[in-house]
């Protein structure tokens, strides 16, 4: 067998999705936990010279010894080449020491995985300063995919044209209006503006042609929500019909989805890049293409 999808227990139904888009056999990755918190990780190769790797690091600090545990029980079962598909990446904030012995967590947890993957492929990983994933993980290909294409899909049944797309601050710009020009849709983008070295207030320019139109906020990840509720406090205040948010990523607790609720925002959707309850848009498709352009089939 050339290559088969490997994936841990939570993983499972976005796995079976993918072997289906790429026609290849998915099997289980066994674990257990014994009392002392240690993980046993089972998993078998199965005759595949290719294991393709599937499992988001959400809550990272566990995952992560896991998925070491899992490439070296496949690379011992006689797989060649363990690639990492990793929808979320954790780690990829921290790319510089902002206090005086701070880690810098992006370094530390890229060359972790350089040293046990051929390949690793994420979506929209959370960089700053950094241009390509390849800084981040030397010497093998590493491949930042975009979600674009699976929530332009998503959003373009039944979408009102009038929908206006804010993106929550600067950072935002080029990811938003990627997705708001194949749909033909008004964008705006929330500025935040610093009131000396503690205050911080946004600002969304041209919010006033969003009264009496439905607003989709649009993020590369919802964790705590605060700077969607902020967001939503402005535009319910200008007028808006109606608020919903979309993002890559949806990390947040059901109390963070509480108040969001409360914020006016009615309704949350991320892409199963994790298990979340809001993670409701497939990315099997983007995922696939990418792997077969990578030549990992073979």
């Amino acid at each position: 067998m050339s290559a088969a999808i490997f994936a841990f227990p939570e993983m499972l139904a976005q796995a079976r999705a993918l072997g289906r888009s790429c026609g290849l056999p998915v099997h289980p990755v066994a674990m257990r936990r014994f009392p002392d918190g240690e993980s046993l990780v089972t998993a078998q190769a199965h005759g595949a010279r290719t294991a393709l790797l599937l499992r988001s690091l959400d809550d990272p600090n566990a995952k992560l010894v896991e998925l070491l545990l899992a490439s070296a029980a496949l690379r011992d079962g006689g797989a060649s080449r363990v690639i990492l598909i990793a929808p979320y990446l954790a780690y990829m904030r921290q790319d510089m020491a902002f206090q005086r012995g701070e880690a810098v967590s992006q370094r530390v947890i890229g060359r972790l995985l350089a040293q046990w993957f051929d390949g690793v492929m994420t979506v929209d990983p959370h960089l700053h300063r950094i241009e390509r994933l390849d800084q981040v993980i030397p010497g093998i290909p590493a491949l930042a995919l975009s979600a674009a294409p699976a929530l332009i899909a998503a959003l373009a049944e039944g979408l009102d044209p009038a929908t206006v797309l804010v993106g929550p601050d600067s950072e935002s710009r080029p990811w938003v209006a990627s997705i708001a020009a194949p749909l033909r849709l008004d964008m705006l983008v929330g500025e935040k503006v610093r009131h000396g070295d503690r205050a911080v207030t946004l600002d969304i320019p041209g919010i006033s042609v969003v009264k009496d139109r439905p607003v989709l906020l649009v993020d590369d990840v919802i964790s705590s929500g605060g700077t969607l509720i902020a967001c939503a406090a402005l535009l319910r205040a200008a007028g808006a019909s109606g608020i919903e948010a979309v993002a890559t990523h949806a990390l947040s607790s059901p109390a963070d989805m509480a108040r969001m609720a409360e914020a006016g925002i009615t309704r949350i959707r991320a892409t199963d890049a994790t298990t979340h309850t809001a993670a409701t848009i497939p990315l099997a498709g983007v995922l696939a293409d990418a792997i077969r352009a990578a030549g990992w089939l073979n």
